[in-house]
């Protein structure tokens, strides 16, 4: 990808790299990103004519580049880790034990700060009129106790006001550098955390006919949940429950008195996610012909992603400007969660998914411990957001 050296200078694309390993070796979790945010305001106070404003949504930090009168874009990036102990052999591994940028957000916060320098320097140039807003984004992987990630916390402070367009990127190790992932319309799923629990009365396990035995309800439980996909759910819709927890008993000769059991429910769209919690329940709601009892709850989360066809029209025509030789691939981008969904539902907004696989193959998915990027994905990411921000403000 040597034709992005003519987008960004050298100079720039050696910051980009410092940048994204110093924010990997120092992560920070959901909520907890200070340092992180910290050293993102030191880096935008260098740029001449950013105003810069901190402790946003907790430690979200809001960079705003007025360039003359025009439209307001916004450009976010998320800048949270995970609570994972990272087996790379890097000399910029994390120096947190047990908490590693596993999802790419040091790159998608590196190349916010590129996007900040690259913008400010076309500014200057006068390539573009209006504003744009540069949002660091805290705790996109979590929430806190009232169950709010960092995307409607930014929101409940007013970090979309006057914003006529929001864009986005994501990691994706399952693409090439210089490959990017596109879609249009639910992009990615809801995604909802439910709560059951099955009761009996529980006893002597000796004498399992003298009470009622959860577990035993379990089993009927369980063949009504994995059955509904198939039976409640038509197969041109996209949706899908799964359970991750089951938790019961305290000892080999207690029939205890309760099952616990967490799972997740995920969809594209509302009225699937509808069905979706109500069938669920209803696998659950068989115990009471059984003699127990249940009770359900779920914790709603972030809604599906869903892509403005407007807005990717302008992100693919930024990518082919800026990027000859481009790959583009028109898929969705699975079931996984973005809160970035928020943003994208509050006003015009679109996620691409850019291409930093290593040349030399394995494996290094989202969310584990080996987890990397090619760095040459950096100074693209840079080129299509600056371009596309540019373009939306051109209209």
């Amino acid at each position: 990808m040597e034709q992005v050296k003519t987008v960004l200078d050298g100079k720039l694309e050696t910051q980009l790299i410092s940048w994204r390993r110093h924010l990997h070796q120092y992560p920070e979790l959901s909520f907890q990103e200070h340092k992180t945010a910290s050293f993102v305001a030191s880096i935008l106070s260098e740029i001449e004519g950013i105003t810069i404003q901190t402790g946003i949504g907790g430690t979200g930090v809001v960079a705003t580049l007025t360039n003359g009168p025009g439209k307001t874009i916004a450009v976010r990036a998320d800048m949270d880790a995970l609570p994972i102990t990272e087996e790379n052999s890097h000399d910029y591994r994390s120096l947190h034990d047990g908490v590693m940028h596993a999802c790419g957000h040091d790159a998608h916060t590196a190349i916010l700060l590129g996007v900040a320098t690259q913008m400010a320097n076309m500014a200057a140039e006068n390539v573009w009129q209006g504003t744009i807003k540069l949002i660091f984004q805290p705790a996109e992987e979590a929430t806190d106790s009232e169950g709010y990630s960092g995307a409607p916390r930014m929101l409940e402070e007013g970090v979309l006001e006057g914003v006529e367009a929001v864009i986005a990127l994501h990691m994706c190790p399952w693409h090439p550098v210089g490959t990017i992932q596109m879609n249009d319309g639910p992009s990615m799923a809801s995604v909802d955390v439910f709560h059951a629990e099955i009761g009996g009365s529980g006893g002597h396990a000796g004498y399992p006919h003298l009470g009622t035995d959860p577990v035993w309800m379990l089993g009927s439980v369980l063949q009504a949940f994995y059955g509904m996909p198939s039976r409640r759910l038509s197969p041109l819709e996209t949706g899908v429950a799964s359970i991750g927890k089951i938790h019961s008993g305290t000892a080999s000769n207690v029939i205890p008195e309760k099952v616990e059991v967490t799972g997740t429910i995920r969809a594209y769209s509302p009225a699937v996610r509808e069905r979706l919690i109500q069938e669920v329940e209803r696998a659950f709601k068989i115990t009471e012909t059984l003699g127990g009892t249940y009770q359900f709850q779920v914790d709603r989360g972030e809604p599906a992603l869903v892509n403005d066809p407007a807005v990717n029209r302008v992100i693919r025509k930024a990518a082919q400007t800026c990027i000859p030789g481009v790959a583009i691939q028109e898929e969705p981008f699975g079931m996984g969660g973005e809160d970035f969904a928020y943003m994208a539902k509050a006003v015009p907004g679109a996620m691409f998914f850019l291409g930093c696989a290593f040349p030399e193959g394995g494996q290094r998915d989202l969310h584990t411990n080996h987890f990397d990027i090619d760095e040459r994905c950096l100074a693209i990411g840079v080129a299509i957001l600056a371009e596309a921000a540019t373009q939306l403000l051109e209209g």
